[in-house]
């Protein structure tokens, strides 16, 4: 999952002297220093290392990096699985906090309470299973629960927003806060949690899903759609533009119209299967994607007077 935009975090230069190890231990949280290449946990496999890594396992531990790294005015992320993360060559002149906080509770028929880390595509499968809609569409995202709320993820006319109940977050001070769904604001790939100046991380997703005999039927059939139209085998970061409501056509279907399916460089490539998604073919630099998709932003421009928005984050170093 991603908190608001890392540019609010200042560059502040971190001081590293209170231990010449490599890693470090503080209660229930062990830091890796310079030794995580983010590449690594990105699904696009971009990126270089970042200056400390912790992977946390509950919402204790995530609270106690947060702490520690506000303490030692230390910039941070948090990310899941790195699905829709675009990485610097660079790497992260700060800290990665990789959230694998993956519980599952039904709380009642219908109710799921999922830690942030949770795959939002594992509960998806198990909810259909289960007879219940509202997650079908998320069947094949690799992302994660806490991700899908942040992105408002979504398809086949269906939303995370739809099926929200609650939302469990850690601010930046530390504290830690449920959130109703009357509390939130949902768009188009787009939450309040996007504009909380001090958000840190969600850490929990209560949903509340409908009975319905055809949830796994409806998901089988999302997911044959989804097998034929995307490069499901391909390192990806999903979608990498919002689709541009105004017009009436989806960002895929612009990329197309301007000619650029199959457009090369360096390592990056525009699908040829779903002009939306832009492939590591191998070798693939920051540099390479960045390029990428400000051609593909420009061509649109010029063409159809459309400004694309992104939907994937790039993190600066």
């Amino acid at each position: 999952m991603l908190p608001a935009p890392v540019s609010r975090f200042p560059r502040i230069p971190i001081d590293c002297r209170s231990s010449s190890s490599s890693s470090f231990n503080i209660p229930r949280v062990h830091f890796i220093r310079g030794e995580k290449l983010l590449r690594d946990v990105s699904t696009w496999g971009i990126g270089g290392p970042c200056k400390y890594f912790v992977q946390v396992l509950d919402q204790h531990q995530l609270l106690t990096a947060v702490r520690h790294c506000n303490e030692q005015s230390m910039r941070y992320i948090v990310i899941g699985k790195g699905s829709n993360c675009l990485f610097d060559d660079l790497g992260f002149d700060g800290c990665i906090i990789q959230n694998n906080i993956v519980f599952l509770e039904r709380i009642q028929p219908g109710f799921y309470r999922a830690g942030s880390g949770y795959p939002i595509n594992r509960l998806a499968l198990l909810t259909a299973n289960e007879g219940f809609m509202g997650l079908e569409f998320a069947g094949g995202i690799p992302g994660t629960v806490g991700a899908a709320a942040y992105m408002n993820a979504g398809a086949n006319g269906q939303e995370t927003a739809d099926a929200v109940e609650s939302v469990e977050i850690i601010t930046s001070e530390g504290q830690r806060m449920i959130l109703r769904r009357s509390d939130l604001d949902f768009r188009y790939r787009w939450s309040s949690f996007q504009g909380m100046n001090n958000l840190a991380a969600i850490t929990a997703v209560t949903f509340q899903l409908k009975l319905s005999k055809s949830a796994k039927k409806n998901q089988q059939e999302y997911l044959e759609r989804r097998k034929c139209t995307q490069p499901l085998g391909d390192r990806s970061a999903g979608s990498v533009f919002r689709n541009p409501p105004e017009t009436g056509f989806s960002a895929a279907q612009l990329i197309e119209r301007a000619g650029l399916k199959g457009c090369r460089v360096g390592g990056a490539i525009i699908s040829s299967k779903h002009a939306n998604f832009f492939i590591n073919s191998g070798g693939a630099t920051s540099c390479d994607m960045l390029e990428l998709i400000g051609l593909a932003k420009d061509a649109v421009y010029r063409q159809f007077d459309v400004k694309l928005k992104e939907e994937i984050l790039y993190i600066p170093p």
